[in-house]
């Protein structure tokens, strides 16, 4: 297959990423097998599928903090010229499932860590925190430590840290994972609202259809064993924001549950 290109369109192209780990010395574990996807100009993109299929490789893939063992991404950057993606850049942004907030500092302080590095003055860095706080709703906590907040507001400061550093992409890993049924659900909303405040080219991955189809474009489900494959890719075109008892994304979810089974 002919490499993928970045074009004004398309963000990031992935072509035939194949990732392979080596345990032990000398055991080959294949994880990944010839995907190839292209992510459009502020699209929301989910990657859907069970544990232990590779999502997660392939966003790692994507974030730098992997490189594939054959295949090439490349994206394009703020002056549209496309570049293979070599290691980590200020150009894409990282959320954890794990909060991975530096519990010293405060929302603030962890809120304007980026803009420091940047070289930033102190006064543009508090500013364009503020700004990101107040994005995320949580104006009024900018003096509290990691340790005096819900996990849903912890984070909330990850997605504010990750926005205030200007990133092109944003690059979502199960963020939501830990939080109880109520908590998650309310992080999709929110999720959804900023995203739609201040859109960036996103990629997020879960292993929750509900939370595919209600905060994604286009869904790339994959098939649930290693390695990881495509199996399928789906437009979302449901109206914002999403009822989960809209009878079309009902149909959707069973359509996706159905095809699923088939590749457990």
């Amino acid at each position: 297959m002919a490499t993928l290109t970045p074009t004004p369109d398309i963000k990031i192209a992935c072509t035939n990423v194949n990732k392979t780990f080596i345990q032990k010395g000398k055991q080959e574990v294949p994880v990944l097998d010839d995907v190839s996807l292209a992510v459009r100009e502020n699209e929301f993109l989910v990657i859907l599928g069970p544990g232990q299929c590779g999502k997660s490789t392939l966003l790692r893939i994507i974030a730098g903090l992997e490189t594939p063992t054959t295949g090439t991404v490349t994206l394009s950057g703020a002056d549209g010229v496309a570049h293979g993606v070599e290691g980590p850049g200020s150009d894409r942004g990282l959320v954890f499932q794990g909060y991975m907030l530096f519990p010293w500092k405060t929302v603030l302080g962890n809120v304007e860590m980026g803009p420091k590095l940047r070289g930033l003055p102190g006064k543009e860095c508090r500013e364009i925190a503020k700004r990101y706080i107040e994005l995320v709703g949580l104006t009024g906590f900018e003096d509290h430590y990691p340790h005096q907040l819900s996990g849903g507001m912890k984070q909330r400061v990850g997605i504010a840290r990750v926005y205030a550093n200007s990133p092109q992409v944003m690059l979502l890993d199960e963020p939501f994972g830990q939080l109880d049924a109520q908590t998650r659900i309310f992080m999709e909303q929110e999720t959804a609202r900023i995203w739609q405040a201040e859109q960036r080219t996103v990629i997020f991955v879960t292993n929750n259809i509900d939370e595919a189809l209600y905060l994604g474009d286009r869904i790339v489900c994959m098939e649930g064993k290693l390695p990881g494959r495509v199996q399928t890719v789906k437009d979302v075109t449901l109206p914002r924001p999403r009822e989960f008892t809209d009878m079309e994304f009902l149909r959707l979810r069973q359509e996706i549950i159905d095809a699923s089974q088939l590749t457990l």
